[in-house]
């Protein structure tokens, strides 16, 4: 029986839209104030930036926080909808929103219950805690040009059930280290892990 070909092209992009954009609002131009309010304007622009200067900014200093779980660390987007930030908040920009629950991202940094991921595009930013689960998934050799096999069994000399195209997005249920077990809608089998994006060489689940 010939393998099937799984194709990466029936798996819509984890993010939409463009980056968003602001507009300027232009100003009405002003007469200029007296010479006394200008005076008065400047001393107390004065005082509010020497108290400003003695407070510490809450995001000086940031840099991950360890926790109970590691770091680097993976996950998937468990929101059918998420806002990526520029910074660990809702005051800050949004950059891009991901729109593809399942899709792998590695955490690399905390603050608070905000966490700094990355694509395997390279794709950066900050995404609330709760809208990622703990559910592993990967991404087929998404830097390589040619198909990869997914077998019937973990070993070089398992049977080859299907093609996998680069960028196929897989459930992983579980690696030694060395292959990875998966699960597709068409069919599952065996990867090896160094084919993956989405868990690290050697790391067992």
């Amino acid at each position: 029986m010939k393998p099937l070909t799984v194709r990466w092209r029936s798996i819509p992009s984890a993010f939409a839209g463009e980056r968003h954009e602001f507009r300027r609002v232009a100003r009405i131009p002003e007469s200029p104030p007296p010479v006394g309010r200008r005076l008065q304007s400047v001393l107390v622009l004065f005082i509010l930036t020497t108290a400003l200067i003695s407070i510490p900014a809450p995001m000086a200093g940031l840099r991950a926080e360890g926790g109970t779980l590691p770091l680097p660390r993976f996950v998937s987007l468990k929101a059918s909808s998420a806002n990526l930030r520029v910074g660990p908040g809702t005051g800050y920009d949004i950059q891009w929103v991901m729109t593809r629950p399942g899709i792998p991202l590695e955490i690399y940094q905390q603050y608070g219950n905000w966490r700094r991921v990355r694509d395997w595009e390279g794709t950066t930013g900050w995404i609330f805690g709760p809208l990622l689960s703990g559910r592993r998934t990967g991404i087929v050799a998404p830097w390589a040009k040619n198909k990869v096999a997914l077998r019937n069994k973990p070993a070089i000399d398992g049977r080859i059930t299907a093609w996998l195209e680069p960028r196929v997005r897989v459930k992983l249920t579980r690696c030694d280290g060395k292959w990875c077990a998966v699960a597709l809608r068409e069919a599952s089998g065996f990867v090896k892990q160094t084919d993956l994006w989405g868990v690290y060489p050697d790391e067992v689940l």
